[in-house]
């Protein structure tokens, strides 16, 4: 039973919420301001909401209908009767709540802002799979993860930090951060994308074909690596991310099936790679003032 829960949690995924914390925690130390418990409360809530969005993604997936036998993904846990719904549903609630809990001890910092911040976090949680119209089935995925991934938690992260709100620099970061995030996606909906079809759920990849999915990987890895440039060995550090993200984008042009699955672990990993880049560059460059 703990394996079905570990494995509905998707810990192969979870880096893509720590890497704009981390990302956003290094233009933090940059400026001299750098605060390791608002970094830790950040990271632990990134990751109880992705883990809630999780659970939330099983459980409105099989409501749904769109988690069958013909399934090519890993084993969901719900459709595969490892865990009843209503304990997945349960579950989804209390990662929510420990989220708002840890989400709470920032508001001294953040007031009704983060409030209102944290309200719509978790609502897009649910929205991504879940409501009359969910944003994963029409195809605004990769919009949300965008956002949700890569914009927001950057420039939280950092103001929360800093107390900053005029970001510059910060966006591409978050930007970085964001189309990185989709990059897991987008592997996952182009493995999917004959299943999803037929289910009737238009992803981007259902919309634009696996083509433009596999290129936007492609693209959307490179212009990551832009934001590199600025720093001092930048050019160094972004041609090796470039074959590293190269390598696995032509594992995945290669692939089909269940193959891909272990693409969605090293698309996550790749992101890691890039996000511990980016803090080395950070130190170079502290260290050389």
């Amino acid at each position: 039973m703990i394996k079905s829960w570990i494995s509905a949690a998707r810990p192969r995924t979870l880096p893509t919420s720590l890497s704009p914390v981390i990302i956003a925690s290094g233009y933090a130390f940059n400026d001299g301001k750098l605060n390791i418990p608002i970094v830790v409360v950040c990271a632990l809530f990134a990751i109880v909401a992705q883990i809630a969005s999780n659970f939330a993604n099983d459980y409105f997936d099989f409501k749904n209908g769109s988690d069958k036998a013909s399934r090519i993904g890993p084993r969901r846990a719900v459709a595969s009767g490892e865990i009843a719904p209503e304990r997945m549903l349960k579950a989804t609630i209390v990662m929510l709540a420990i989220a708002a809990l840890l989400g709470s001890f920032l508001i001294p910092l953040g007031g009704w802002a983060l409030v209102i911040l944290g309200v719509i976090i978790i609502a897009f949680a649910l929205l991504y799979s879940a409501g009359p119209y969910p944003l994963s089935y029409h195809g605004l995925g990769e919009i949300t993860v965008f956002i949700f991934f890569g914009i927001i938690p950057v420039c939280a992260t950092y103001w929360l930090q800093t107390g900053i709100m005029q970001y510059e620099d910060i966006i591409y970061g978050g930007t970085a951060a964001g189309l990185l995030s989709v990059n897991i996606l987008l592997v996952n909906n182009y493995r999917d994308r004959d299943t999803d079809t037929a289910d009737g759920k238009r992803t981007a990849v259902v919309i634009m074909g696996k083509r433009f999915a596999l290129y936007a990987y492609l693209i959307n890895g490179i212009l990551a690596s832009l934001l590199f440039l600025g720093y001092n060995a930048g050019i160094i550090a972004a041609a090796v991310f470039i074959i590293i993200h190269i390598f696995t984008w032509n594992g995945i042009r290669k692939s089909s099936g269940s193959k891909l699955n272990q693409y969605i672990g090293r698309t996550a990993a790749n992101q890691l790679i890039f996000t511990l880049i980016f803090i080395a560059l950070i130190l170079i460059y502290k260290t050389l003032l």
